[in-house]
């Protein structure tokens, strides 16, 4: 006799996830030659055995109504895809990468020239107006108060002055160490500055239009579980899945931090109320076994799970996974997903906290205007040497490429939701009231939400489970 545990093992041994009507319907029918055959003629791209890979299975059943097939792909960073960082020399790969890609992406609306050019051709010091793309390197205010960045492509370097008087200093004030812009001005006299009239981005192009599915479907969107620590909300927890249970989404998307972890920040311990990595980890799993299992729940890691700090983050580890509900998919922070053609970009959203730091008037009450600082840049952690430690690599992996329908993310704890060039931008908050950190930072939490999306609207709702009925 076929046990469900055998049938999800047979799946899980070839990287399979199972649909739990599916595991119902095999065991039902008791025939190990099914099995083989489903498997046999799976689609190579299959991540979750459904009805419609069954022979004879039409539609899915959950008692009371039938859902439509939920479709995940994983487009960039699936499990095992990660590999170790790289040296120091593989920075120089990782940064020509950046600066090529980034900046092919400006040269589209506006051709440069390299800087070498400029100090070559005499043309230029009269006046002639062009164009330069280049990484910045430094940028600081002067004592007169305008912006000077120094601008370097491969072929050389200038200092580029943005005058306090000139309507592309508002832009210049927001510049950031290693973005990559294209600067449209004139060279000066003697050659050796750059006097900008404008400021351009690799930024989300104005003609893009997003995806909608053709085909009914939800997803759910949270962040920051912090399992374990003495201000998880359980009742606002219990809310939520008891929402969960009576919804129609068939998408749960967690942005990292799903446990607190040991040891993150000094004195950790006497804010925890599980104090053994794993048995966090056993926590959660035993949580998220209660929702349905219809539901493909994507979970990615944050800087307090059990992975390495440096980004992208692998999954996390498999000896960590015990306990989880069959219906689990793990992926890198951050990943790229398609949710039947609707491409969610997903990132934690630790490189918000240089940001804060470096954008004037940039504020942990406001994550959407974060979100939308990564979508002009196309870059999700730009700045080298700041709080978020970037892996050497031959690519860099945090260019946000291609644009997608959604970017999600986490980490700030306050809920926000913004609509860039067509790219919606999701941070639902956390589940975890205000910390003794964050009472001395003086931040406010905005916790206890979700937001469900409808994939064929792309239009969010936002739920507030801290609200009593």
């Amino acid at each position: 006799m076929l046990g469900e545990q055998d049938i999800v093992h047979r799946f899980l041994t070839t990287g399979r996830q199972v649909h739990p009507d599916v595991v119902s319907y095999l065991k039902d029918r008791n025939d190990s030659a099914l099995i083989d055959q489903i498997l046999t003629q799976l689609p190579n791209d299959a991540l979750v055995v459904s009805s419609c890979h069954v022979p004879g299975m039409k539609g899915e059943r959950d008692g009371t109504r039938f859902l439509p097939e939920p479709h995940l792909e994983i487009l960039r960073g699936a499990d095992g895809m990660s590999t170790p960082s790289g040296n120091f020399a593989d920075f120089l790969h990782y940064f020509r990468d950046r600066f090529t890609r980034l900046g092919e992406m400006i040269r589209v609306r506006a051709p440069g020239i390299p800087i070498q050019a400029l100090s070559r051709n005499t043309m230029y010091r009269q006046q002639q107006e062009c164009t330069i793309i280049g990484m910045v390197s430094d940028i600081r205010t002067t004592t007169n108060g305008h912006r000077l960045a120094e601008v370097e492509d491969a072929t050389g370097q200038i200092p580029v002055l943005f005058n306090k008087d000139r309507p592309a200093f508002t832009e210049a004030e927001r510049i950031v160490p290693d973005e990559v812009i294209g600067v449209h001005g004139k060279l000066s006299n003697d050659g050796k500055l750059f006097f900008a009239d404008s400021l351009i981005r690799p930024d989300i192009p104005i003609t893009h239009a997003p995806f909608h599915s053709d085909h009914p479907g939800k997803a759910i969107f949270i962040s920051d579980t912090h399992v374990g620590s003495n201000t998880f909300m359980n009742k606002e927890w219990n809310k939520f899945v008891s929402w969960v249970e009576g919804s129609d989404a068939q998408y749960l998307l967690i942005a990292g931090d799903l446990v607190d972890g040991i040891g993150v920040y000094p004195n950790q311990d006497s804010e925890l109320v599980i104090r053994d990595i794993y048995e966090q980890y056993a926590t959660l799993g035993e949580m998220l076994s209660t929702l349905p299992h219809h539901i493909i729940i994507v979970l990615s890691p944050g800087n307090h799970d059990i992975v390495r700090g440096v980004e992208p983050q692998p999954p996390i580890p498999e000896n960590f996974r015990k306990g989880f509900p069959s219906n689990c998919v793990w992926v890198e922070n951050p990943c790229l997903l398609s949710l039947q053609g609707v491409r969610v970009l997903m990132y934690h959203g630790r490189s918000i906290d240089d940001m804060i730091g470096l954008i004037p008037d940039a504020s942990y009450a406001h994550p959407q205007q974060m979100m939308e600082e990564m979508l002009r840049r196309r870059h999700l952690a730009l700045t080298y040497g700041k709080r978020v430690p970037l892996a050497a690599e031959k690519t860099d992996r945090l260019i946000i490429d291609p644009v997608p329908e959604i970017l999600h993310t986490g980490h700030i704890h306050t809920s926000g939701i913004t609509t860039y060039r067509g790219v919606l931008g999701i941070n639902a908050g956390a589940w975890q009231s205000q910390t003794v950190f964050q009472k001395q930072m003086n931040i406010n939490p905005t916790p206890g939400r979700a937001v469900v999306l409808d994939l064929q609207s792309l239009q969010p709702e936002v739920l507030d489970f801290t609200i009593s009925p």
